[in-house]
């Protein structure tokens, strides 16, 4: 199939999915991870009626970026695990992080605003370790309220909700609704923070079942990733 045809039919496994769980399919973003593709396929896809791509690592989001240029309503997500010390690259190309994981790395966001007046505040998600590895990137559940207290008091950034991948040892949707708890959690520190971002290509059905406002959906709709040396 080529692009229009798989992006068709993910959104309408998607929308399928969402009604199946009581949702409302316009309720749901799709983010499409444009990881180690050029920037070309993300003018196709918006050209397609995509407005949010997703990169996870900040070298390739900071190169496509300005090599796609300045597209109306387009929207960047850095998706993947961030270093403090990329802060400043990542906020400068980023409109939403979905990866705030410690105190650090909100302090470093927040420091990296540019300050100018009228500078939007930067959209941010906690991300949540949902495995007992604690070499896994994100919060420990245990966590989020007093990371979700912190990001709050940052006066730069905007609490939307939380993130996380599912683990591979266990079924999807038990670990999503630990994730559910979780955003139960950051909604009593910030009403608003009502973003859900869970769910790819193997587990979005799940995701949507336990509450998903944000998928991340790669391969099954740019086709394979070229080959990365």
């Amino acid at each position: 199939m080529d692009l229009a045809s798989r992006l068709a039919e993910t959104d309408a496994r998607i929308a399928d999915a969402a009604r199946s769980a009581g949702r409302d399919p316009s309720e749901i973003t799709r983010i499409v991870v444009t990881k180690f593709h050029p920037a070309s396929l993300v003018q196709e896809l918006y050209d397609l009626g995509v407005r949010d791509v997703g990169e996870n690592r900040q070298q390739e989001l900071s190169a496509k970026v300005p090599a796609v240029g300045p597209l109306p309503g387009l929207r960047w997500h850095f998706v993947g695990q961030a270093q403090t010390k990329k802060s400043r690259a990542i906020r400068a190309a980023a409109s939403v992080v979905h990866s705030v994981d410690r105190a650090r790395l909100a302090d470093a966001l927040d420091a990296a605003a540019d300050g100018g007046e009228g500078e939007p505040a930067l959209d941010v998600l906690l991300q949540v370790n949902l495995t007992d590895d604690v070499a896994r990137g994100g919060v420990s559940p245990e966590g989020v309220a007093a990371l979700a207290e912190h990001v709050n008091g940052c006066r730069t950034l905007r609490l939307r909700g939380v993130m996380a991948v599912a683990p591979l040892d266990e079924p999807p949707a038990a670990a999503f609704e630990r994730l559910r708890a979780c955003a139960d959690d950051v909604r009593s520190v910030a009403p608003d923070a009502r973003w859900i971002s869970a769910g790819m290509t193997a587990d979005f059905v799940e995701a949507l079942a336990a509450g998903a406002t944000h998928l991340r959906i790669g391969s099954a709709i740019t086709g394979p990733r070229p080959v990365h040396g």
